[in-house]
């Protein structure tokens, strides 16, 4: 019997694919392609506009929704994240994630009921444009994860629009839940950018990360899916760890994430001053 779990993101862009076209039901197929048990989705329409997404997905789909908006868009109305799982909901909240001056931003928070008292928390996001609201937005992401107790293994995944491998939202990210592996989704037909992700705590849980590469999912959305494998023996196992960071590892490694904020901008700083010499 198999002990895996598979997870998958996916930006949708509304439904219009790589042609231009408004085609919903690709993306339920590339869904059903996908074969995950819990699926975080980007772009999506969630009802009150001229198209409700989500209800048409868990219809051709069977799965359950769970809506995250982010905005009331006149066209596509209530707007955002979405979570698509096999597996019952124990709990969930909406994180805000918004910038002023920008677009709102927001992420779902859920803990999944896998069975066998394996709670999985699953914080599925879709981060702004700018450098700026990336850095802000992955730093109270971090104090979330770092303020929880659950016990049991967490997933943070989705549409993080971070090209800059350097830049320090990748850093902090990192320096919290390790480096897993980071291979391109974007555009779909020609890929070159890992914009989207997928990180995991205990590291030990992850097993595998990989893009879904079908022919339609090369048309379906301007993104590929990103698939992340669990092993559920290892999210399970003592050695593991039941909470995955220890509190005090989790409030660490936000210490110094803002430790490494305020590095930076110490050293642009005498960088000015030694210029202005």
């Amino acid at each position: 019997m198999s002990t895996g779990l598979r997870l998958a993101s996916y930006n949708i862009h509304i439904g219009v694919g790589m042609d231009g076209r408004f085609r919903p039901e690709r993306v339920a197929q590339v869904v059903r392609e996908l074969d995950a048990d819990v699926l975080a989705l980007q772009e999506v329409q969630l009802g009150e506009g001229v198209f409700d997404m989500l209800a048409h997905l868990e219809c051709a789909t069977g799965y359950r929704g769970l809506a995250g908006p982010t905005l009331l868009d006149p066209t596509h109305g209530r707007y955002g994240n979405a979570l698509l799982t096999r597996h019952p909901v124990a709990q969930h909240r909406q994180l805000d994630l918004s910038v002023a001056g920008y677009e709102p931003r927001g992420a779902l928070d859920a803990t999944v009921d896998c069975g066998d008292g394996l709670g999985l928390r699953v914080i599925a996001t879709h981060l702004g444009l700018r450098p700026t609201e990336r850095r802000e937005q992955v730093q109270r992401l971090l104090r979330e994860v770092a303020a929880d107790h659950h016990r049991g293994p967490t997933v943070l995944l989705g549409d993080v629009n971070e090209w800059f491998l350097w830049g320090r939202p990748l850093r902090w990210l990192h320096a919290h839940f390790g480096r897993p592996p980071a291979p391109a989704t974007f555009p779909a037909r020609h890929p070159v950018l890992a914009l989207d992700r997928a990180w995991v705590t205990p590291r030990a849980c992850l097993s595998g990360i990989r893009v879904h590469r079908s022919p339609l999912a090369r048309l379906a959305s301007d993104h590929l899916p990103l698939v992340a494998t669990l092993d559920l023996d290892h999210c399970r196992a003592p050695a593991a760890g039941a909470q995955g960071l220890r509190a005090e590892d989790r409030g660490a490694a936000v210490d110094a994430a803002v430790a490494t904020r305020g590095r930076d901008a110490a050293m642009r700083e005498r960088m000015r001053a030694a210029a202005a010499r």
